[in-house]
């Protein structure tokens, strides 16, 4: 079964706790702390391989889920980092979050990282200084990341086959490569995308044969806009339109009109038309159709083929190859110059970690709360105190007062007394558990 699209829950793993712990051998005086830290959460990994040609397995497996990292222990024992999940997928597997393109595997064994698991906390042996003896702080692991990834399939091909149902694309693939279509004499006979590779003199080129086509697929009609995604990488299209067709052209430009609502880049790709289906017609009227062809193709070179006696077949995948070849060659000019060209303004990665804001709470959302003990009155934001809060345990009133002693030296607390918060004021970090600006 072919599955281009899916969505799945991923979650990374949780990094683990660090430990409050002090030696207590029998000979050592007043032993010191030596709670470890905890252990970072397993990431999760895409893998893309040939070996795959769909999103099948993922409409069985609809979370993803990475290991915990495990907690520190006594005698500085860091805990155990979680082993990352290793998902494969196919080549032309894009991976989006909240609609945004987190990862493009376009090659065989190439990956990416899609969610990170969350560091471990640091255990109270981290937090020794002369000043600090016996430190009762640890910290909690971060969550790892977890959201809904949406996947998308598509094809890479250098050639891509479209035009008409029953138009000769399966028939023509099985003949120049390895693929099995489905062949019959009756419109929509292929369901789903086929690939084939075609040898040619000393090389190759890969062929993807597109369901059929018609009027208003690329509005989702018939088999819809669905698989129009699978010719959206390929080098080269290739028309195939039947030679008995009553109006090769319009059959021709119904197909053009469709490319272009539906993508303006795909219907400026190079491409051939083949009239297909050659075999004993009369000269006169082949060249009557390929005429009525070359009027509205803008250039676009005309062929006759057939693939049952295989004529003009080895001429035209030698034609495809040569375009093939083109088109990559102006694409990696264009990308090169792209880069070239591009103005690289960047801050330091510190400066933006470091900032941070603080918001005051507005009346009317201080109003959706009805215990007037728990109204939060600022909010701060920033990723660096963020992830310090997100490692704090509030049961812990050590580790909130550190979290209290990190804001001031990052100068948050003098930003909060200037507009007007007080010992009892109640502030929250990100998403963190609320708590009031002085130990009370």
């Amino acid at each position: 079964m072919f599955v281009d699209i899916a969505k799945v829950l991923v979650r990374a793993g949780r990094g683990g706790n660090g430990v409050v712990s002090f030696r207590h051998e029998k000979y050592v005086d007043k032993g010191g702390p030596d709670g470890g830290d905890g252990g970072r959460g397993g990431d999760i990994v895409f893998l893309a391989t040939k070996d795959l040609n769909t999103l099948l397995n993922f409409r069985y497996k609809p979370e993803l889920k990475a290991e915990k990292g495990g907690d520190g222990g006594k005698r500085n024992k860091r805990g155990k980092s979680g082993a990352p999940l290793i998902v494969k997928v196919p080549m032309g597997t894009l991976v989006k979050r909240d609609g945004m393109v987190i990862a493009d595997l376009t090659e065989d064994q190439q990956q990416a990282v899609v969610a990170r698991g969350g560091d471990g906390g640091f255990g109270n042996a981290h937090f020794t200084s002369s000043t600090r003896q016996t430190p009762k702080i640890a910290e909690l692991g971060e969550a790892g990341e977890e959201f809904e990834a949406e996947l998308e399939l598509k094809l890479l091909a250098d050639v891509g086959l479209v035009g008409f149902p029953n138009a000769g694309k399966s028939t023509f693939l099985s003949v120049v490569s390895n693929a099995r279509p489905e062949i019959a004499n009756y419109e929509f006979t292929t369901l789903t995308p086929n690939l084939g590779v075609a040898d040619v003199d000393d090389g190759s080129i890969l062929i993807a044969d597109i369901p059929g086509l018609i009027e208003g697929a690329s509005e989702g009609k018939g088999l819809g806009d669905q698989f129009l995604r699978h010719v959206e990488r390929t080098a080269v299209l290739l028309h195939m339109i039947d030679v008995y067709s009553d109006d090769p052209a319009e059959k021709y430009q119904a197909i053009r009109r469709e490319l272009e609502k539906y993508s303006e880049s795909l219907a400026e790709r190079p491409e051939i038309i083949a009239l297909t289906k050659c075999e004993g017609l009369d000269d006169e009227i082949i060249a009557m159709q390929s005429t009525a062809l070359q009027k509205v193709a803008n250039g676009a070179p005309v062929v006759a083929i057939s693939s049952q006696t295989h004529d003009g077949v080895t001429e035209l995948l030698r034609m495809l190859r040569d375009e093939v070849a083109g088109y990559r060659e102006r694409e990696a000019e264009i990308v090169d110059e792209k880069e070239e060209d591009l103005p690289t303004i960047s801050l330091d990665d510190q400066v933006v970690s470091d900032a941070w804001s603080v918001r005051r709470v507005s009346d009317a959302e201080s109003n959706e709360t009805d215990d007037e003990d728990e109204k939060i009155e600022f909010i701060v934001t920033g990723a660096k105190i963020e992830k310090f809060a997100r490692r704090t345990n509030f049961d812990q009133f050590e580790s909130v007062n550190r979290l209290r002693d990190i804001m001031r030296k990052m100068g948050i607390t003098h930003e909060l007394l200037r507009q007007g918060a007080t010992g009892e004021s109640l502030i929250q970090i990100g998403e963190s558990m609320p708590f009031t600006l002085v130990e009370q």
